[in-house]
């Protein structure tokens, strides 16, 4: 490596999300990935700070972006980690660029793998390694990264990266963003093996984020830069900046990027749908968290907190007791829970949001 000014690596987490599908458990005020929901009663955003923890030396490396209305539950849970609070949330470009600002004032060399909160990893170990060779990469030629995870099955509910050969764990050039595919696309993506998914992971050093912000999105690339700088206050400049994401604000139209095809076991808790790769499986292919009974029934989520679920004769539902709602639907309609929460909203329903 040349001999240039050691470089020190951050870790940005975003813990932005709102989790709709998650109701009733995920709320405004305690959205999803506060949400004791792991193994061992473990967060969401705690296993985030803990795969982080693998690849920087040091909490004081560690930033969390997160909207002011959520900044005193998420302090709760991760106490000694700062806090980046956004004013409102306006996507992943503003909070990253944010972070950038912050991070680059304090050290021009700063590299940054940007890690969302509310993922699921079942081998750290693979991804930490993956993790080391992306930030390796910005380190050498001040290149812009992601994580491509090998599909493990045709989602609809995913972004996806086209490659040309997509070699476990070598870097390869991205050819492009694509959009979430519907189902006939998403199986060809599949087929084709020339597919990862888009996991929101990111390497790229704080210098080169702020640039490509200033070029590709100038309002919130000078934004970031003025609300850190002390030059103006977030509360007035957030509100105008645009609501757009990293990957189609910057990433799909930078020249250069790279992606690590990784392998590990890696998925989105979007959905209740998506609680049996966190948790796991009876031998009835029943997934259950907390206090619940199930009698004659198969493939059934079900989380009870304070009180006991009992079921018999059901299968292939999703039941979630939390505080003060409950909600059952079929499994096959985990994707629409938010239309629940929009009914709630227009009904005025303030409590159970």
């Amino acid at each position: 490596m040349s001999c240039h000014h050691a470089r020190v690596r951050h870790a940005v987490i975003l813990a932005g999300g709102t989790g709709t599908r998650l109701w009733p458990a995920s709320r405004r005020a305690r959205p999803k990935q506060l949400l004791p929901i792991g193994p061992g009663g473990e967060t969401l955003l705690a296993a985030a700070i803990r795969r982080a923890r693998a690849v920087v030396q040091g909490d004081d490396r560690i930033v969390v972006v997160t909207p002011a209305s959520q900044a005193a539950a998420t302090r709760d849970v991760i106490p000694g980690i700062e806090l980046i609070a956004e004013p409102i949330a306006r996507n992943t470009a503003a909070a990253i660029g944010l972070a950038a600002a912050t991070l680059v004032r304090r050290d021009r060399e700063a590299t940054l793998v940007v890690l969302p909160a509310d993922h699921h990893i079942s081998d750290e170990a693979g991804l930490t390694r993956v993790l080391e060779r992306g930030l390796a990469a910005v380190e050498e030629d001040d290149a812009i990264g992601t994580v491509g995870i090998t599909p493990s099955r045709a989602e609809t509910g995913f972004g996806y990266l086209e490659v040309d050969a997509a070699t476990p764990g070598e870097i390869v050039p991205v050819l492009r963003f694509v959009e979430k595919p519907d189902r006939a696309t998403a199986e060809q993506y599949v087929a084709s093996k020339r597919y990862l998914w888009n996991a929101g992971m990111f390497f790229a050093s704080a210098k080169r984020l702020i640039a490509e912000l200033e070029n590709h999105i100038p309002p919130i690339g000078r934004a970031v830069q003025e609300i850190v700088a002390g030059t103006a206050r977030a509360e007035d400049l957030y509100p105008q900046l645009p609501a757009i994401s990293i990957d189609h604000g910057v990433m799909e139209r930078v020249s250069r990027v790279f992606t690590i095809p990784a392998s590990v076991g890696w998925d989105d808790i979007g959905s209740w749908a998506a609680l049996p790769a966190l948790l796991g499986r009876d031998a009835a292919d029943n997934t259950i968290a907390g206090s619940a009974l199930v009698i004659d029934g198969r493939g059934n989520i079900i989380l009870g907190d304070d009180m006991t679920v009992a079921t018999l004769g059901v299968s292939e539902l999703v039941i979630v007791k939390s505080g003060n709602a409950m909600l059952v639907m079929a499994k096959s309609e985990a994707q629409r829970v938010r239309e629940v929460v929009e009914a709630l909203d227009s009904a005025g329903l303030d409590d159970l949001l």
